[in-house]
């Protein structure tokens, strides 16, 4: 509506300024708005310069279900500015946190996870948190663009998702569930308040226990992320029973059909892959 307002054409740009959902909504927007405009993202969050802003996905929650509607559709230019993240309420900077973690167990490259692991714990135990997300701007920033390097280039090698950018919805299915099932209970009169990046902490910890139990992961996997989640002040544990996730999976778009879901499975720092699985066997392997 504000486009139509403005009178802005095919040939104009839009430019969203703002976290993963401004980014998100601009992007859908631009990819409808007269079959399409451009536009371009000044991310301000550390999840949305290291994930939500990358790899041209533009999604919008509807029926209650997480990123049902949207596009795959590249944005003409994504500018990082770290510089701004020492403003960030601190729970937001460690969602990001979940996120830039999560893209290093995926591809740990020069040893960036252990890197990120060392400075985020750094930052979450500084006396100021703002303070150290200052001092240490240099070093953050490196791993900031390494982070967005890594899913750029999955992207731009799997765009459409029917291979290896599968791999970066590592702890997305369970992530996505524990969100639908804490909206249900928060529209039942429930008070879960439960972020993205939080979700996403407790996902990534379930997907690499049900890899333990599947004997993919060695053992003490689960229990070094944990220790390093915590570390940077993430949750180490769903707030939720997995059988309670177990209806919100079965919705999961990543479903691939036969009450399977294709799960992304870490078997250690990066190294991840995928396997189909029932969700019932899931469940019945993390009860």
């Amino acid at each position: 509506g504000w486009l139509l307002q403005n009178g802005a054409t095919r040939g104009d740009l839009l430019l969203a300024i703002g976290g993963g959902i401004t980014t998100d909504m601009a992007g859908f927007a631009a990819a409808i708005y007269m079959r399409g405009i451009s536009v371009a993202y000044l991310p301000t969050t550390l999840l949305a310069q290291v994930d939500a802003a990358i790899g041209g996905k533009n999604g919008v929650n509807f029926s209650g279900l997480k990123n049902m509607i949207g596009t795959i559709r590249q944005p003409a230019l994504v500018f990082e500015c770290p510089e701004v993240l020492g403003t960030l309420p601190y729970r937001e900077f460690a969602c990001g946190s979940a996120e830039m973690l999560k893209t290093f167990i995926i591809d740990n490259t020069s040893g960036n996870y252990e890197k990120a692991a060392r400075l985020l714990a750094r930052i979450n135990g500084a006396e100021s948190r703002r303070t150290a997300i200052e001092t240490y701007a240099s070093e953050l920033g490196e791993l900031v663009h390494a982070s967005a390097a890594v899913k750029a280039g999955i992207v731009s090698r799997d765009q459409f998702e029917s291979g290896e950018r599968r791999l970066l919805n590592l702890g997305h299915t369970f992530a996505h569930a524990i969100e639908s099932v804490a909206k249900k209970k928060n529209d039942s009169g429930g008070s879960y308040d439960i972020a993205h990046g939080e979700a996403v902490a407790s996902g990534i910890i379930l997907a690499a226990t049900l890899s333990e139990k599947l004997g993919i992961a060695g053992p003490g996997l689960s229990r070094k992320l944990k220790n390093n989640f915590a570390g940077c002040g993430l949750p180490d544990a769903s707030p939720f029973p997995v059988a309670e996730l177990a209806d919100a999976m079965h919705s999961d778009k990543k479903g691939a059909g036969n009450g399977e879901v294709i799960f992304v499975l870490p078997r250690a720092i990066g190294d991840t892959t995928t396997m189909k699985l029932k969700i019932e066997k899931a469940v019945e392997l993390l009860g």
